[in-house]
């Protein structure tokens, strides 16, 4: 039998890494898209293609002829699709609509099963708690809005031509690997930094803001069992448990260590938004009873590999 082959768009992301890591380990032939001059991961074949330009990703589909693709990347820091709506949308809507057409124009027994990353934050404020795959969605943020289109496309082009195509509903999902510019990044390595004496504080928003934080490896792991499933569904990938972000604070200067954290955290305004009228947890009840899936990170574990992994780059010597 000939190894299957992906397609991971987004490979040098956070979630694209443990993804190729996972199919590696099962002998998937793995060829990644990156932007032209970005290289790839070691050892992994690549194809050019960028986001913005929907005949280099429809010429990427046609050269891989992929069993499996694995669509994450897009945009990824919500705020800043306030800034430019424009490139947001189109990098997410047109860059999955070029990649799904790009799937349909193949013949139909070498077309590949799709997993396209979609967010949470296509549910905004959708008055139901927590949400599943038929909740209201209504989204907030330009960045919502393009996700939410983004997941259109696939139950569309799923019904109009038949092709297995799933939508992943991705709740906040993190690791070592988070850029610090997030949250939860941000608080593990300023935990670190505390406890080895660097910073004296951290600045962060609402102490009472709910978040459903999984480990990212836990994620793309249902990616691969939904695309491995019989018949391609959508499904919400969650840990099914809101945490605040005071709960988050606790469990990361406990893992490094730090007794007193509330004498270490500063409460700034400027970081304070409006509490949302939904609070953002997934039911991912769909994924557990279709696909097996469980996470095999709990929440305190993956906090204390972030931290551990701060430490040991904050820490002096070797």
């Amino acid at each position: 039998m000939p190894a299957r082959r992906a397609l991971i768009t987004g490979i040098t992301g956070q979630d694209g890494s443990y993804l190729a890591e996972l199919l590696q380990g099962e002998g998937t032939e793995l060829v990644g898209l990156v932007r032209p001059g970005e290289p790839g991961p070691e050892g992994v074949a690549t194809v050019t293609g960028d986001l913005l330009e929907p005949a280099s990703l429809r010429r990427a589909v046609g050269a891989v002829r992929p069993d499996e693709l694995y669509h994450l990347a897009a945009p990824t820091f919500v705020p800043a699709s306030w800034e430019d709506p424009t490139t947001t949308v189109a990098a997410i809507a047109g860059a999955t609509a070029a990649l799904l057409a790009a799937c349909v124009a193949l013949p139909a027994p070498e077309r590949p099963r799709v997993w396209v990353a979609t967010s949470s934050e296509v549910f905004g404020d959708s008055g139901e708690h927590p949400q599943h795959e038929r909740s209201p969605m209504r989204p907030r943020t330009p960045y919502g809005v393009a996700k939410l289109a983004a997941h259109g496309l696939v139950g569309a082009l799923r019904e109009r031509h038949g092709l297995f195509a799933c939508s992943g509903i991705t709740f906040n999902h993190e690791s070592p690997r988070r850029p610090e510019h997030f949250l939860p990044r941000k608080v593990t390595r300023a935990a670190a930094a505390i406890a080895v004496g660097l910073e004296g504080e951290v600045a962060l928003g609402s102490l009472d803001a709910v978040r459903d934080w999984s480990h990212a490896e836990d994620v793309m792991r249902c990616a691969i069992l939904a695309l491995r499933a019989g018949e391609p569904a959508d499904y919400v990938v969650a840990s099914g448990q809101g945490r605040t972000v005071g709960e988050l604070v606790a469990t990361a200067f406990a893992a490094a260590g730090v007794r007193d954290p509330d004498g270490h955290v500063r409460v700034d305004p400027a970081f304070v938004r409006p509490p949302e009228a939904t609070p953002p947890v997934g039911d991912p009840t769909r994924a557990r009873e279709r696909l097996g899936w469980a996470p095999r990170w709990t929440f305190e574990a993956m906090i204390g590999e972030m931290v551990a992994a701060d430490l040991q780059a904050l820490r002096p010597g070797p």
